[in-house]
């Protein structure tokens, strides 16, 4: 320890109460020193004033006077330890809790003070026999998270099994059964688990800034695809209302022609009717005066020079008939179906081409195929050999249903393929859950987890409960077949009509979907021709 230039020892320039050199040093009347602030403080917490040190009691409050002597001999000493003492220079080092000032760095901490102390400070427990009896460690910081609050002692060891720190106390008490651990062991293994997790985030941090680029390009290309089909959606939607339109305007001109057609023509026979009664009349008018002749020579003199009568009709047979529309709305409805059928047709050739950019290269699994199946060494191809052939089983081969899966599967996103169905009398085509049952019988729905079409010689049918007959306008050549898998959608197309056959909408996909291809049995060779899983030409 170091001593000021004076013939008193250290003790007499430390305050009994703080234990640091004096700072403006007073004296009670018992004759007794402290300094000024930790005296006032500790007489304003005290009922009674005492001396700290003697415990003389006081029946007033002091007035304190600075003892000017021992104020003048404490600041070279105060000086002369600040000179000598290190402050603390590291960041990981602890600094001593009692330091007014500058903190200088710690020597020892103490358990039961739960203060950390400089060489200078520390010197009282090395003096006085109470504080002697404390417990002093190395140094460390923030000492009372360091004290098992139950036993307070200090917190050493790690219980493996409730993952908390414990004293050693704590392993004779409500952890007696539990494994413990020193706390370095602990520390190394998580210290050596942290490095990898540091190690690791650079990279993780990386892979999700891709996934926000990622995100965001899908969402530009969403944009371009929605304002696209906005266009194209409002480019057909006009040409429809304008062909809604003007069936509506051809319905009512030719309704209107055909009323103003019956209209002439009754206004051209009243015009003749007014006519014959005008002659009529004027014939009257003649043989009226004529009739009253009694004189038989005059009359027939008279009756010889009478005019022809006029020229009539025989009318009992004339009629204006009120026009029949029957069927002329059932017409303009027929042609604006045609219409719009021709529309249908341009949507659907659309649909077809953009649903082929999510074409996918699949390849038929030979392990999974029913022994009466042949695969051509591509695995492109397939057709019924007519013969079950011995192969060994496995839990993924077909045992009665006469279908094949691709050796790819496909669990997101959207995906398509092609297959050739040409000159064949039955087939089945779709995608399959990769859980589906293939032994034995098997009931081909979506609630078993196929998605198919199916094909022979009764039509073309959706496999679901009921099945879903289908129109079939002309012989199918190329099967097209589109999936969603987020959307939950499979759809169907005829590849070379260029038009859509069936989707089945709001499908739940939860596990990965492989394309299915059944050829349908050989049938003494009128369906030996091969399922051929094309690839995919598009056409303008």
């Amino acid at each position: 320890m170091a001593s000021a230039k004076t013939s008193w020892s250290e003790e007499n320039f430390l305050c009994s109460i703080c234990l640091d050199v004096f700072s403006n040093p007073v004296t009670t009347t018992c004759g007794h020193n402290f300094c000024r602030t930790c005296i006032t403080k500790f007489w304003d917490e005290q009922v009674k004033y005492k001396c700290p040190v003697c415990n003389n009691i006081f029946d007033i409050r002091p007035d304190l006077q600075v003892n000017t002597l021992l104020s003048e001999l404490a600041t070279p000493f105060r000086k002369s330890l600040q000179a000598k003492e290190q402050p603390c220079g590291e960041p990981a080092e602890v600094p001593c809790d009692v330091c007014s000032g500058t903190q200088v760095k710690a020597v020892k901490s103490c358990l039961v003070c739960l203060i950390s102390y400089c060489q200078t400070h520390l010197e009282p427990h090395q003096r006085v026999a109470g504080l002697k009896k404390h417990r002093l460690v190395e140094p460390m910081d923030r000492l009372e998270d360091r004290i098992c609050t139950k036993h307070n002692q200090l917190l050493e060891l790690f219980c493996n099994t409730e993952q908390v720190c414990v004293c050693q106390f704590c392993t004779e008490g409500d952890h007696r059964s539990h494994p413990v651990v020193p706390l370095k062991e602990v520390y190394e293994v998580k210290t050596a688990q942290l490095g990898k997790i540091e190690a690791e985030l650079p990279q993780m941090i990386q892979e999700r800034k891709l996934k926000i680029k990622e995100i965001k390009a899908t969402v530009e290309r969403s944009k371009s695809d929605a304002e696209r089909e906005i266009a194209d959606g409002l480019q057909i939607l006009t040409a429809l209302m304008c062909c809604v339109e003007k069936g509506r305007d051809d319905f009512n001109q030719t309704v209107k022609e055909r009323l103003k057609s019956i209209e002439k023509q009754a206004e051209d026979l009243i015009k003749e009717l007014e006519q014959e009664i005008e002659d009529l009349t004027n014939r009257g008018l003649e043989v009226k005066p004529l009739s009253h002749t009694k004189d038989p020579l005059h009359f027939l003199q008279a009756f010889r020079s009478l005019k022809d009568p006029p020229h009539t009709r025989d009318w009992t047979t004339v009629e204006v008939r009120t026009p029949s529309y029957v069927g002329t709305l059932r017409r303009s409805l027929d042609q604006l179906k045609e219409t719009l059928n021709m529309e249908m047709k341009k949507l659907c050739a659309a649909e077809l081409k953009r649903v082929q950019q999510y074409e996918v290269d699949v390849t038929l699994d030979p392990y999974t195929a029913h022994p009466n199946l042949i695969l051509s060494e591509d695995g492109n191809q397939v057709h019924d050999g007519d013969k079950e052939r011995r192969l060994s089983d496995n839990p993924k081969r077909f045992t009665q249903c006469v279908c094949v899966l691709t050796r790819q599967s496909f669990a997101s996103g959207r995906f398509y393929f092609e297959v050739q169905v040409k000159d064949k009398t039955q087939w089945r085509l779709g995608v399959a859950r990769e859980s589906i049952n293939r032994k034995g019988h098997i009931t081909v729905t979506p609630e078993k987890g196929y998605w198919s079409l199916y094909f022979d010689k009764d039509g073309l049918v959706f496999r679901d409960d009921p099945a879903v007959s289908l129109p079939l306008r002309a012989e199918l050549q190329k099967v097209g077949v589109f999936v969603d898998y987020d959307e939950g959608l499979v759809s169907f197309y005829d590849v070379e009509a260029r038009v859509h056959i069936y989707s089945a909408t709001g499908c739940t996909f939860i596990e990965p979907l492989y394309p299915i291809l059944g050829p349908g049995l050989h049938d003494r060779g009128r369906n030996s021709a091969p399922l051929i899983i094309s690839p995919v030409k598009q056409t303008d």
